[in-house]
């Protein structure tokens, strides 16, 4: 059948250029409602954070005794703290440094996770001492042992790099140190599964070194589960640094992140529920926003499930 005797549409189909992956991914993206929410909210979330304070400039450190515990007011939309420090200030300045720990725990629990998933996979003879690595991680109890962290080095890094810059440090060290795992697990089981792909006994027949076959065949080809582990990632990592600030652990009173808020919130929650439930309502707005994003990245980059 020659090209003059094929149905117009045929030919036009034919001609077309083929349709990016990307282009897919976003209209499977877009299907699922809960995600398409959850990233209005967290886009929300970042316009008040980042955003807000070039519109609302008042010092979140600014103390005056004379207009503590304000009721919500035009003067104070959040009302005053115990110290006259506007609410609305602090929280938008607490999300900075919520949302900072996170991405920077993040990225060092998939750091550490996405090398060694990899490394168990790829290399027979490193396969059982990191899974065992990774199960002993497992077994630890978390909290107990951040805890033991923070009690350990907070004193040590506050002296050498001050008090800001050295709790943040241990806090993104330690959150990031003891998150990997199950990265660790699901690279792990993907790469296993890639390494007997065709693609990968071609590029091995020919020669090409192990560094090579991971970083343009192994590493693409799971680009999948790692994006979702990082979504998910920063959502633990944030409910993680909230949980130490709130029992006291974590930043200093005057360096505001949403748990030290929580904290400094509790001996008047009787008296100004309001001061407890805004870093919290913004605590679960932000964790359940970024795990609809996940959920939504999990369906769209699995090309079983794109396309239904």
């Amino acid at each position: 059948m020659t090209e003059a005797t094929l149905p117009p549409a045929t030919v036009e189909q034919a001609e077309r250029p083929p349709r990016s992956q990307w282009l897919d991914v976003w209209d499977q993206f877009k299907s699922h409602k809960g995600a398409l929410a959850g990233a209005g909210v967290f886009i929300a979330i970042l316009l008040f954070i980042f955003i807000g304070p070039l519109l609302w400039k008042t010092d979140p450190g600014y103390a005056n005794l004379l207009m503590r515990n304000k009721e919500p007011s035009a003067q104070f939309p959040f009302g005053t703290d115990e110290l006259g420090r506007d609410l609305l200030a602090r929280l938008m300045a607490g999300g900075k440094v919520s949302l900072a720990v996170g991405l920077t725990a993040m990225s060092i629990s998939l750091l550490l996770g996405t090398v060694i998933g990899v490394s168990a996979g790829f290399f027979k003879r490193l396969d059982g001492p990191l899974m065992r690595l990774t199960d002993l991680f497992l077994a630890l109890p978390l909290l107990p042992l951040l805890l033991v962290m923070v009690m350990l080095f907070r004193e040590p890094l506050a002296l050498k790099l001050g008090p800001e810059m050295g709790i943040f440090l241990l806090m993104v060290l330690a959150i990031g140190a003891t998150s990997w795992m199950q990265t660790a697990r699901i690279v792990r089981g993907e790469v296993l599964a890639l390494k007997e792909r065709e693609f990968v006994l071609a590029a091995r027949s020919i020669g090409a070194p192990p560094l090579r076959m991971i970083l343009r065949h192994i590493l693409p080809n799971t680009l999948s589960p790692i994006m979702v582990a990082a979504a998910l990632g920063i959502a633990s990592a944030i409910i993680v640094e909230s949980a130490l600030s709130f029992l006291g652990l974590g930043f200093p009173p005057d360096f505001p992140t949403w748990g030290r808020l929580l904290f400094d919130a509790v001996d008047h929650l009787q008296d100004y529920p309001n001061r407890v439930l805004l870093p919290g309502l913004a605590i679960s707005l932000t964790v359940l926003s970024v795990n609809y994003i996940g959920d939504g990245l999990r369906d769209a980059l699995d090309p079983r499930i794109r396309g239904r």
